[in-house]
């Protein structure tokens, strides 16, 4: 299996590489992105790109790929809709249409959240353009998409977020996955089981196209 995955070096993006390239039924990775990956490995390749939302340039080296694995985004703190919209909605659709023309037979995983609004229409602004980006991807020509949904991700295996806020917050949060995983199991997730279920869902499908905690947990 062939693999695009965009967004490697944030915190979901590194687990899904992790678990790709130990997968042995993965045979290539391309990591698509603004800077390189950080890794090394015989079947990974860096296609830095200026806008990855722009593939025009390179429809050849982003052709004949089996699964895209889309983990890039931005936190909507601080943000206006219009600006969260930009980054999240068209940057993510135009590389999608692109992939969706050249790879028919492309199963298509993006990696939204927990609480996505389907309707496009709640109070949440991050949620709306969320579920407006989901709700646009499943309407392309893909083989397969799912909308993966994770709220709570204990980083596993050296995987960091590249907010030091968030490193922090998860710092002081570790000793509470314990918990939160034995009184509340679909309420957390890790960063290895993300990465597990994204390709569990490339190589056999889920089942739904909205993938919410308790399916990501489950899919093995």
């Amino acid at each position: 299996m062939k693999v695009l995955l965009f967004g490697a070096t944030g915190m979901v993006g590194q687990g899904v590489l992790r678990e790709c390239l130990l997968d042995r039924d993965v045979t290539e990775v391309v990591c698509v992105g603004r800077r390189p990956s950080g890794e090394t490995d015989p079947k990974l390749r860096d296609l830095v790109l200026p806008d990855p939302g722009q593939l025009s340039s390179v429809e050849a080296e982003v052709s004949g790929f089996d699964a895209c694995f889309f983990c890039l985004g931005v936190s909507s703190v601080g943000m206006s809709e219009a600006d969260y919209k930009r980054v999240t909605y068209d940057l993510t659709l135009g590389a999608a249409r692109t992939l969706a023309r050249l790879n028919p037979q492309m199963t298509f995983v993006y990696v939204t959240g927990a609480g996505t609004d389907s309707t496009e229409r709640g109070p949440s602004m991050w949620a709306r353009v969320k579920g407006a980006t989901e709700n646009a991807l499943m309407r392309l020509p893909f083989k397969a998409a799912y909308m993966f949904r994770p709220g709570m991700i204990q980083p596993l295996h050296g995987v960091r977020s590249k907010t030091a806020l968030y490193r922090w917050a998860y710092v002081i949060a570790n000793p509470l996955f314990g918990l939160v995983r034995l009184w509340a199991p679909d309420r957390v997730t890790t960063s290895e089981q993300v990465g597990r279920a994204m390709l569990v869902a490339a190589k056999r499908g889920a089942p739904s196209p909205l993938v919410e905690m308790a399916d990501i947990n489950a899919l093995r």
